[in-house]
């Protein structure tokens, strides 16, 4: 199944069901006025929407129209929680040699994880409103998964069964920022601005085969001014998404809705390219002395797709422009 957020006057968006193709969608609201309260609800509700997915990818759903994902905001366009991983060990380990920090005991074993803000997602083509180049503008392909309820002391088995959504993520980050907040011992803050997140989010079913051990098996194609970046593939994170929701879960419950991030997709292989600025410019520092890729300036342009082997696109794709903000925080006039 194949859910969407459409924009309208309601916070948390109009809830449509998307066919499979991304081609045509329908209404759902008779069922749930949201994705969130579907969240809140799942049990109840999806088999409806369950029902009118089969029914729209059949040609039968009354009312259907064409998809439009400029139309969308995020999926969830707000949660009460977005947790952030860092369970692909090669970009972490990458990003200490970045930030010159001193290497985690126990990072390959117990995962690393922040909580971002959640109040403000961006949608797959929504500009981003940054104040200044000067903050080492990057983006950040991930992938994530969307919850149930999950008690508290939750195992990583126990943990996968709760998950409800795949999501796609481009997790913003300021460079500059980062390793101050870091040093602080408090986490991120102004160093991650609001996430966007792809158009579609979609039931584990969808991928087939390449959803297994609590991992996506797919490449995430990353394109910045329409120049290739990177391609990396999901499956090479070192904790799976049962171990990261389990690792959330260990002192204290996590509400539907939640949202739990792989963090930067990156794999050991150099030649896929990378799914981030930074993770480029500390192998440049390694191969060659020194950065060579600057970070993005107003005006760039990013692209993100995980893609299966068919080369289809399953969450659909994020485009989107860095822009000036106003001193109000929004887009400059």
């Amino acid at each position: 199944m194949k859910l969407a957020s459409l924009r309208c006057e309601r916070p948390d968006g109009r809830l449509v069901v998307v066919s499979r193709d991304l081609n045509r969608a329908v209404d759902a609201g008779h069922l749930a006025p949201s994705l969130r309260d579907t969240l809140e609800r799942w049990e109840a509700v999806a088999p409806g929407l369950e029902r009118l997915y089969a029914a729209l990818n059949a040609g039968d759903a009354a009312d259907a129209f064409d998809f439009d994902p400029s139309a969308c905001a995020a999926p969830l366009p707000r949660s009460f929680q977005w947790c952030d991983a860092s369970a692909f060990l090669n970009h972490g380990r990458l990003m200490e040699r970045a930030f010159n920090t001193a290497p985690i005991p126990d990072f390959g074993t117990i995962p690393v994880m922040y909580q971002g803000a959640s109040d403000d997602f961006l949608g797959p083509h929504d500009d981003v409103p940054l104040p200044s180049e000067s903050l080492g503008i990057d983006f950040e392909g991930e992938f994530g998964v969307i919850l149930d309820r999950v008690p508290m002391g939750t195992q990583a088995p126990q943990a996968l069964e709760r998950v409800r959504l795949l999501v796609q993520v481009n997790d913003w980050s300021l460079r500059a920022l980062g390793p101050r907040e870091m040093a602080s011992g408090f986490g991120f803050l102004q160093a991650k601005p609001s996430t966007s997140f792809a158009p579609v989010a979609i039931t584990p079913d969808e991928l087939g085969d390449d959803w297994r051990d609590g991992r996506v098996h797919l490449d995430l194609h990353v394109a910045w001014n329409d120049a290739h970046f990177g391609q990396p593939n999901g499956g090479e994170m070192n904790f799976s998404f049962g171990e990261l929701i389990a690792h959330a879960a260990r002192t204290r419950s996590l509400g539907a809705g939640t949202i739990v991030g792989s963090g930067t997709v990156s794999n050991v292989d150099r030649a896929v390219g990378s799914a981030c600025i930074a993770e480029r410019r500390v192998i440049e520092v390694l191969d060659h002395g020194a950065p060579r890729t600057a970070f993005m300036r107003f005006g760039d342009r990013v692209r993100m797709e995980a893609r299966t082997r068919d080369g289809g696109a399953p969450f659909g794709s994020i485009e989107q422009r860095v822009v000036q903000a106003n001193e109000a925080g929004g887009e400059q006039a």
